[in-house]
């Protein structure tokens, strides 16, 4: 059951960061108006369980880290539409170098997805495990609607 709980704060955690940033650069948002929208999930969600001043800052901390290291991972994406618009223009595209990319971004988001569940984990400590429980029944909740 506890694996389960810190299964999905982790999970929470990272596609609420990987959710919000993606939206935000697909249609053109300003990225501080998703960072303050995460800002406000993670509120809403510290409010629900009481959370004291120390928690607060040290899981605010960690959302902190994670929008950085998201916008970190967004902020090239003119670079590879600009490859990858170069080789469709090419008379020949290279596809060693496009699968390259790919697998380079990936990556990334492989690392980033990793560091997300490190964050969840590191929120999980923050938090007592009564918190922990009113954090999965508010996730089940959602999950079930």
């Amino acid at each position: 059951m506890r694996r389960n709980i810190l299964i999905g704060l982790a999970m929470a955690v990272g596609v609420v960061t990987l959710a919000a940033f993606g939206r935000s650069w697909h249609h053109r948002h300003d990225p501080e108006r998703m960072a303050e929208f995460v800002t406000e999930r993670v509120d809403d969600a510290l409010d629900d369980v009481d959370a004291t001043p120390e928690q607060r800052e040290r899981i605010h901390a960690v959302k902190d880290r994670m929008l950085a290291r998201a916008k970190e991972l967004h902020g090239d994406r003119a670079a590879v539409r600009a490859t990858v618009l170069e080789a469709w223009k090419s008379e020949a595209p290279d596809a060693a170098k496009l699968h390259a990319l790919v697998d380079e971004r990936a990556d990334a988001m492989r690392a980033l997805a990793h560091e997300a569940v490190d964050a969840g984990v590191e929120a999980h400590g923050v938090l007592t495990p009564e918190q922990r429980a009113k954090v999965a029944e508010k996730a089940e909740r959602r999950m079930h609607r």
